[in-house]
């Protein structure tokens, strides 16, 4: 398994992670595919609150030294409902420390200094050790960082995949200026990469594939890794896919071939999946805003 350093730490995360959002399907399955990538190098697992499931999570990492990574929703952010909710997923997660603490959605209707102030007072505590956002641009993360006093942020987790590539704009540029990791979720945009639409797209990366002896998945997997500052998180379907995906991890596309990936769709594209994309996520966050 390849490792990345996150952010301007010394910690060393598996160059692919695990995501657990929208984890459906068999319970079983689900647990055999993250147990498969455990053993197979990868130590990196994202979970959050709103997931509901930080008890899987915690129960399939029971014993084992990982890296685990969750989030605090965006009406838990005043100060005191931050504590809070850590103090929450520490419990559910059955763990003393959190690795990577994340704001899961940025909330204009709280200020994000004592929202930071809160997120400062964990690590000061010695339950949380690393301090990270998910789904800010590139003004809210700059606002984020210069409202933090003694710690820095290490990782701003958001939707990266060849069809949504809005983070080429200016966002990808500034995070490798300012040393911050991007955890890149949904790397196959949510499937639609592989729709009848992106067929074009497909076939070409297919006709590469076939050069590495590797798959579609694998190829726009291993587009996202050599990127310098990304790691591509991948749901735990199955341990079949899992595999795949894993395998990802194990081969190296030639500067001339990421090129020509690189090309195929424009650095502006977005396809309509761009932030609040997912709808689910989209009603629940104006649902957070209203009761504010």
């Amino acid at each position: 398994m390849e490792y990345k350093k996150l952010g301007k730490t010394k910690e060393r995360l598996s160059a692919i992670g695990i995501g657990t959002w929208q984890l459906s399907g068999n319970t079983e399955e689900n647990e055999r595919a993250i147990s498969l990538a455990i053993e197979k190098g990868i130590n990196l697992i994202d979970t959050a609150e709103i997931y509901r499931t930080e008890n899987t999570v915690g129960k399939i990492i029971k014993g084992k030294k990982l890296f685990i990574a969750t989030k605090v929703w965006a009406t838990h952010f005043r100060y005191d409902a931050v504590i809070k909710a850590c103090d929450r997923s520490l419990k559910n997660l059955g763990i003393k420390q959190i690795d990577l603490y994340q704001l899961h959605w940025p909330n204009p209707g709280i200020s994000i200094k004592e929202t930071m102030k809160a997120m400062e007072k964990l690590v000061y505590d010695g339950k949380i050790r690393y301090i990270g956002v998910s789904n800010f641009n590139q003004k809210e993360l700059r606002n984020a960082q210069e409202a933090l006093s003694r710690y820095e942020i290490v990782s701003n987790q958001v939707e990266y995949n060849l069809i949504e590539r809005m983070p080429e704009i200016n966002l990808i540029d500034y995070m490798k200026k300012e040393d911050i990791t991007l955890l890149a979720y949904s790397p196959f945009a949510h499937g639609a990469i592989f729709k009848k639409r992106y067929g074009g797209i497909i076939q070409s990366i297919d006709e590469l594939g076939e050069k590495y002896n590797k798959t579609a998945g694998q190829m726009l997997l291993r587009w996202l890794i050599q990127k310098d500052i990304v790691i591509p998180l991948t749901k735990a379907s199955n341990p079949r896919h899992m595999q795949e995906n894993i395998a990802a991890a194990d081969f190296n596309i030639n500067q001339k071939d990421m090129e020509i990936m690189d090309n195929l769709t424009p650095k502006d594209s977005n396809a309509g999946l761009s932030r609040f994309k997912n709808l689910i996520e989209y009603y629940l966050f104006i649902r957070a805003l209203i009761r504010l």
